[in-house]
């Protein structure tokens, strides 16, 4: 059989309000945090992995054609100056 102390319920109450208070600030300022990073994330301008990995691609074929470019162009050098210099 429990005895009734008035000062140990007091003291229950006091701890489990203390306890409930805590945690709503808790959760108060872990949803004020998640508000204030969404503002400032918010502004920034981010993009998504797939456009990031659509323009790597386009990037990286890019200069795939500037490669095969250059040396088309460094043949044609060579083929006009072979030219030239036979027509001297």
């Amino acid at each position: 059989m429990q005895s009734q102390n008035p000062l140990i319920a007091d003291f229950v109450k006091l701890a489990n309000s203390a306890a409930g208070t805590l945690a709503g600030m808790t959760r108060e300022a872990r949803e004020t945090a998640r508000e204030r990073a969404k503002e400032a994330f918010g502004g920034m301008d981010f993009v998504t992995r797939e456009e990031f990995d659509a323009v790597k691609a386009m990037a990286s074929r890019a200069r795939e054609e500037t490669e095969k470019l250059g040396a088309r162009v460094a043949a044609l050098e060579t083929a006009t100056a072979a030219k030239g210099d036979q027509q001297s």
